[in-house]
C-alpha cells in the first residue's frame, strides 16, 4: 500500500490568508457585515493539548480569543464561565411523551439545568445549525440505525442496548464539540436546547429558525436569516456542485483533494482493520471464557496441589476475559467510535467545500450573465442609433422632396414613400382572405392574438433596451452581492479548516495514547494474574521418576533449573 502522506493544506496560517489569492480580488466590494477577520481570530485560538481520555470531552478545551461580556442566557453564561465546564448525558429513559409509540430520551446536565431530548431532536438541532452557519464545519451526531439492523431485530432496533449506550457517548462529545466552539457555542439555539425550559418542537418555530430560508444559496452567507437582505439575491443562480469553474483556487482544490484521501484512508483500510481487530478480540474474550469455565470444572476432579494449580490457572484465565472485555471496550469507545466520526468529518468537510464551490460558481455564472446582458444591451443601442439615423436621413428626404422644383415646375406626385415606411396594423392574415375548410376558428384565433400584441420595432426595441437596463442593474447588485458572499465563505470555511486540523491532531494524539494505554493495563493485569497462577503450579511435587542429583553433590535440581521428561508418565518411567 502506497504510504499515507500528512501533506494537509489545511494547516495554512490564518493571518496570511488574503482574498487576492482568490478569483474575486479583482471584484472591489465591502465588508461584509460580519467580518471574516473577526471570525478567523475566533477560529484560531491557542492550542494546548491536554491528557484526558478522549470521548469524556469530545476535544480539548480551547480557550476563547476574547472575553465575553455580554450573555444572553444562563446557559451562555455558563459556557463561557471560564471553567472546563462539559455537558454530561448522565442516562437514557424509555417514555412515550407526547408520543403513542415508545421512544428513548437522553437526559442532559449542563451546569445545573436538565434537559431531556431523543435522537431526532439531536439530529434536527444538528440540520438547523447546518442552515445557520452554512461555512463552519459542524459537529457530526452517531449514524441512524441501518436497514439491516432493523431486518434482523425489527421489534428491539431501537433498544438494543449496545445502540443506546454508544448513541450516548457519542451524542455527549457531539454536545460538547459544539459547546467549545468559539462561534457555536454562542447560538442561542444550542442554549436553549440545553435548558428544556420549552419544547423543541417550540423552538423549532419560533426565530431565528422559522426565519430560515429554502435556499441557502440565495441567502447572505454570514446571515442567512437576515430580513433586511437584498432582493438582488433572488437573482443569483442555483448551479450543481458539479459544476465546473474556470477559474478555480487552488488552495480550495487542494483541501478537495487532501479531503478525498482522507476519507478514502479512513472508510478503506483504519475502519475495516479496526473492525476487523475489535471482532477477533472479541472472539479471543469469549474464548478465555469458555477456557477458564473448562479448567475450573476440571479442577473439582483433582486433589492436593494439582487441583490448586488447576483453579488457579482457571481464574488467571477468566482475569484475562475479563481484562481482555474491559481492553475491547475501551477500543472501541477511544479508538473505533472517534474513527467513525472522523469519517463523518470528512464527509461533512466534502459538503462544505460543495457549498463553496457552488459559491465560487454563482459568481461566475452571474458575471457571464452580466456580460451577456451588456452584450445584448449594446446591440439594442446599436440598433437604437441605426434606426434614428434612418429616421432623420428619411425627414431630411421628404423635406427635399416638397421644396419647388427649378424651372417652376411643380411635382404632380409627392414623394413615393418607401416599402418600410407603411406598417399594417397587425401582421395576422387577412380576414376577408378566404379560409380554408375547419380553420375558420383557429384562424380567427390566431388574428385576434396577433391584434393584441404590440408588432411595433421601434416600441418593442425600446422596452428591450429598458427592460435588459433594468436587468443588468439587478445583476450588478448580485454579482457585488456574490463576491461579497465568496469572500467571506473563502475566509470563514479556511479558517474553521485550520481550527479542526488543531482539533485532529489532538484528538488523535489522544486516540493514540489512549490505545498505548489500554495495551499497557490490559498486559500488566495479565502478568499479575499469571504470576500468581505461576507460583501456585510451582508447588505441585516433583515427578518420583525426576532426574538425580547432579555429580558436583549439591542435590537434586529443583523444578526452576531441570526439564520434566514429558513421557515419564506415559512409558511408566
Amino acid at each position: 500500500m502506497e504510504a499515507f502522506e500528512d501533506d494537509n493544506p489545511f494547516e495554512n496560517d490564518v493571518d496570511r490568508i488574503s482574498s487576492e489569492t482568490s478569483s474575486t480580488s479583482k471584484v472591489d466590494i465591502s465588508a461584509p457585515a460580519s467580518p471574516p477577520s473577526q471570525i478567523a481570530r475566533q477560529l484560531s485560538p491557542t492550542f494546548s493539548h491536554q491528557s484526558t481520555p478522549f470521548p469524556s470531552s469530545g476535544t480539548s478545551k480551547q480557550p476563547q480569543a476574547m472575553d465575553k461580556s455580554d450573555f444572553c442566557c444562563n446557559r451562555d453564561r455558563w459556557l463561557h464561565s471560564g471553567d472546563d465546564v462539559e455537558i454530561i448525558i448522565t442516562d437514557t429513559q424509555k417514555t412515550t411523551v407526547n408520543s403513542t409509540t415508545p421512544y428513548i430520551t437522553y437526559v442532559i446536565h449542563a451546569g445545573t439545568a436538565e434537559a431531556r431530548h431523543r435522537y431526532s431532536e439531536f439530529e434536527s438541532l444538528r440540520s438547523s445549525l447546518v442552515k445557520l452557519y452554512p461555512t463552519l464545519i459542524i459537529p457530526p451526531i452517531p449514524s441512524k440505525q441501518s436497514i439491516s439492523d432493523y431486518a434482523t431485530k425489527p421489534a428491539k432496533a431501537k433498544e438494543d442496548a449496545g445502540m443506546i449506550a454508544r448513541r450516548k457517548r457519542m451524542l455527549q462529545t457531539f454536545l460538547n464539540r459544539i459547546g467549545r466552539h468559539p462561534i457555536l457555542s454562542n447560538e442561542h439555539v444550542f442554549h436553549r436546547f440545553l435548558d428544556g425550559e420549552v419544547s423543541w418542537t417550540e423552538v423549532l418555530h419560533s426565530p431565528p429558525l422559522s426565519l430560515l430560508p429554502k435556499n441557502v444559496l440565495k441567502a447572505p452567507s454570514h446571515n442567512p436569516i437576515d430580513q433586511n437582505a437584498s432582493p438582488a439575491y433572488e437573482a443569483l443562480p442555483n448551479p450543481s456542485a458539479t459544476y465546473p469553474l474556470r477559474q478555480p483556487d487552488q488552495r480550495f482544490i487542494d483541501s478537495e483533494t487532501f479531503t478525498n484521501k482522507f476519507l478514502s484512508h479512513l472508510s478503506g483500510p483504519m475502519e475495516k482493520v479496526s473492525r476487523r481487530s475489535l471482532k477477533r478480540w472479541s472472539e479471543s474474550a469469549q474464548d478465555y471464557s469458555d477456557l477458564g469455565a473448562a479448567l475450573n470444572g476440571f479442577s473439582l476432579n483433582e486433589t492436593g496441589a494439582l487441583a490448586s494449580a488447576i483453579e488457579k490457572t482457571g481464574q488467571a484465565v477468566d482475569a484475562t476475559y475479563m481484562s481482555t472485555t474491559r481492553l475491547l471496550q475501551e477500543l472501541e469507545q477511544n479508538w473505533a467510535e472517534p474513527l467513525h466520526e472522523y469519517t463523518q468529518f470528512a464527509s461533512i468537510i466534502k459538503k462544505l467545500l460543495a457549498y463553496r464551490h457552488q459559491k465560487h460558481v454563482q459568481y461566475e455564472m452571474t458575471q457571464d450573465s452580466l456580460d451577456n446582458k451588456r452584450d445584448l444591451l449594446e446591440e439594442y443601442e446599436k440598433s437604437e442609433r441605426e434606426a434614428k439615423r434612418l429616421d432623420e436621413a428619411l425627414a431630411r428626404g421628404r423635406v427635399n422632396g416638397l421644396q419647388p422644383r427649378p424651372g417652376g415646375q411643380e411635382e404632380n406626385e409627392g414623394p413615393e414613400e418607401p416599402a418600410s415606411a407603411y406598417l399594417p396594423p397587425h401582421p395576422g392574415p387577412n380576414p376577408y382572405k378566404k379560409r380554408a375548410p375547419g380553420m375558420g376558428f383557429l384562424n380567427a384565433l390566431t388574428y385576434t392574438l396577433h391584434g393584441m400584441m404590440d408588432v411595433d420595432p421601434e416600441t418593442a426595441r425600446r422596452n428591450g433596451i429598458g427592460k435588459t437596463r433594468e436587468n443588468i442593474s439587478q445583476l450588478e447588485d448580485a454579482l457585488h452581492l456574490a463576491a461579497q458572499d465568496l469572500k467571506y465563505s473563502n475566509s470563514t470555511i479556511q479558517a474553521d479548516l485550520d481550527r479542526f486540523q488543531r482539533q485532529k491532531v489532538a484528538d488523535l494524539r489522544e486516540m493514540t495514547i489512549s490505545m498505548a494505554r489500554s495495551h499497557r493495563d490490559w498486559c500488566k493485569k495479565n502478568l499479575e494474574t499469571w504470576q500468581a497462577a505461576k507460583r501456585e503450579i510451582e508447588k505441585i511435587p516433583d515427578h518420583p521418576n525426576s532426574l538425580p542429583a547432579t555429580p558436583s553433590g549439591k542435590g537434586v535440581a529443583g523444578p526452576s533449573n531441570t526439564r520434566r521428561d514429558s513421557s515419564a508418565t506415559v512409558n511408566g518411567r
